[in-house]
């Protein structure tokens, strides 16, 4: 996912921006570039990125009458897969880095999922909220992906394309891109459990949940210590587990490849610990 579109120019409390090749400007409200980020979501880029959190977004599509009649929960061996956990997309938005990826709510199996997609292109699905890590820390979801990508270099930042992720964000200062993050990657070649820094900000570390061929095409229900994998992964930030969360996304990405893939979500909720 690159930033690509958009020059900044910046003043204190708002910018204007000008598309390329243009002298029009619009005025936000915040902004980020170099290693600057804003509160919800981190996101990679290489070059200047503006997020306007208070700009007019796109929402994810949404089949309610499929959604009703969903069912709750099915099983998968020993694990449970659970239905999204809500009928609409109405508190979630979408921002789109190179093109839009897709989703939307639809039922798989007699399932009600988030179905995400993408043709080459790279678009993120974020819900802006504070969760309190101290009373629920465990994050919880199941995906199923129905192909990797032919991708030996996604720790990379030409390879930094994944068939699913699962962001999570913490706000670390006052200004709005004083953030870290943690992505939850279903890995093509790095192998699972593998953790390393995301190639472009030493401020969001990609961990591999799951990886390979071999889990392809099946669910896997996965549980996460939200506030203990920010203590591991960025012990001089916190020296003790972060106590709040600002946000959490999902997403599906090949921009950088040219990559095609599907992905299905289930089940995402913060439980206690």
């Amino acid at each position: 996912m690159s930033g690509r579109g958009h020059r900044p120019t910046c003043a204190w409390g708002h910018i204007q921006v000008s598309p390329w090749g243009t002298e029009s400007r619009v005025n936000v409200l915040i902004f980020i570039f170099g290693d600057c980020y804003p509160p919800m979501p981190v996101l990679r880029t290489s070059l200047p990125l503006v997020v306007a959190l208070f700009l007019p977004t796109a929402h994810a599509f949404a089949d309610t009458a499929t959604n009703t009649t969903a069912s709750n929960t099915c099983s998968i061996g020993n694990n449970t897969v659970a239905a999204w956990p809500e009928l609409d997309l109405k508190r979630w938005d979408v921002r789109e880095f190179a093109g839009a990826s897709q989703y939307r709510l639809t039922e798989h199996d007699g399932l009600r999922v988030l179905d995400a997609r993408t043709e080459g292109k790279a678009s993120v699905l974020y819900r802006q909220q504070e969760v309190d890590l101290a009373a629920t820390p465990i994050l919880s979801w199941s995906w199923l992906v129905d192909s990797i990508y032919d991708n030996p270099n996604e720790q990379s930042k030409k390879g930094d394309d994944f068939p699913a992720r699962l962001y999570v964000v913490v706000q670390t200062g006052f200004l709005p891109w004083d953030t870290h993050a943690i992505n939850y990657v279903f890995a093509s070649s790095t192998p699972q459990d593998t953790q390393w820094l995301n190639p472009f900000t030493d401020k969001a570390m990609m961990i591999a949940v799951q990886s390979g061929q071999e889990a392809v095409g099946s669910w896997h229900c996965e549980q996460r210590d939200v506030a203990a994998d920010f203590a591991m992964a960025f012990p001089e930030v916190f020296p003790e587990p972060p106590k709040n969360l600002s946000g959490y996304a999902v997403m599906i990405d090949g921009d950088n490849g040219g990559f095609s893939g599907q992905a299905r979500f289930g089940g995402l909720m913060f439980e206690p610990g």
